[in-house]
């Protein structure tokens, strides 16, 4: 059991700070005074720190055509989209044509020439399964509660070819909304575009919470990755949503199952 990069510098201080007090306790002042409650409250905020940002090894499964989980937590739905949207260049911008969500900010109503490019953040809409097309996606979102491990790891082997931090409209910050909802979508998140080696691309969008507000990366774009490796973390918990190209996998889970980042297989490549 290790402890994520962001803890470890916190939780070795505030350690030492409790054995510090312990020992001043016993070895100068009378035990059971103030230095030893301190000592204990500094104790308890070292293990609450060591708690939420562990990190255990995980088991990666071997099989290449597995795409596993970046995230710890409970699936909460399994969805097929199709984009319906992008975000607008600064000539599109300035055209009538542009759709204005008051969170997630503006919209241009058109998908892009290659949606399943990633280029952009993109609006996705859920797709009737009668009206199935090549350019869809399938998004399984993860809800990560305060007690699941927040360390996210690569889905596949692959490159970093795009990083995104976005908020929702006019806010440098958040919003944060209860990540088990849906609409906590349009919280503050960081979309990260992973390139395999046959070309295939996976969007992971890091979404924080009520709770959880800060996203912390380990890696940036044009970083090489193994799947199962870390790439970053949230801090207490949140959401972790993943979209693949729907005409080259196949679904592995359903709403409510429990997964962990880097073992349990999503997807299956056809």
């Amino acid at each position: 059991m290790g402890i994520a990069q962001p803890g470890q510098g916190p939780s070795i201080l505030v350690s030492a700070m409790s054995i510090g007090m312990f020992s001043i306790s016993f070895t100068v002042a009378d035990p059971g005074g103030f230095v030893t409650l301190a000592g204990v409250i500094f104790g308890c905020l070292a293990a609450f720190i060591i708690f939420f940002h562990r990190d255990p090894e995980r088991l990666i499964p071997s099989d290449e055509d597995l795409i596993v989980s970046p995230a710890d937590g409970r699936v909460m739905f399994v969805v097929r989209e199709r984009s319906t949207g992008r975000r607008p260049t600064n000539e599109q911008q300035k055209t009538e044509q542009i759709e204005t969500h008051p969170l997630m900010g503006d919209w241009f109503p058109q998908p892009l020439e290659k949606p399943l490019r990633f280029e952009t953040e993109q609006r996705w809409s859920p797709v009737d399964p009668e009206d199935e097309l090549p350019t869809d996606v399938i998004r399984i979102a993860i809800y990560m509660s305060p007690l699941d491990v927040h360390v996210q790891r690569s889905p596949i082997n692959s490159q970093i070819v795009a990083m995104e931090h976005r908020t929702g409209k006019g806010l440098s910050r958040g919003p944060f909304r209860k990540a088990s909802k849906k609409e906590s979508e349009a919280n503050e998140r960081v979309r990260t575009v992973l390139e395999s080696d046959d070309g295939l691309l996976i969007e992971v969008t890091q979404i924080s919470g009520a709770i959880a507000r800060t996203i912390i990366p380990f890696c940036f774009v044009s970083d090489y990755l193994k799947r199962g490796q870390r790439y970053g973390m949230i801090r207490l918990g949140s959401r972790v949503d993943i979209r693949v190209p729907a005409n080259r996998v196949r679904p592995l889970v359903e709403p409510n199952t429990m997964v962990l980042a880097g073992s349990t297989p999503l997807f299956r490549r056809k």
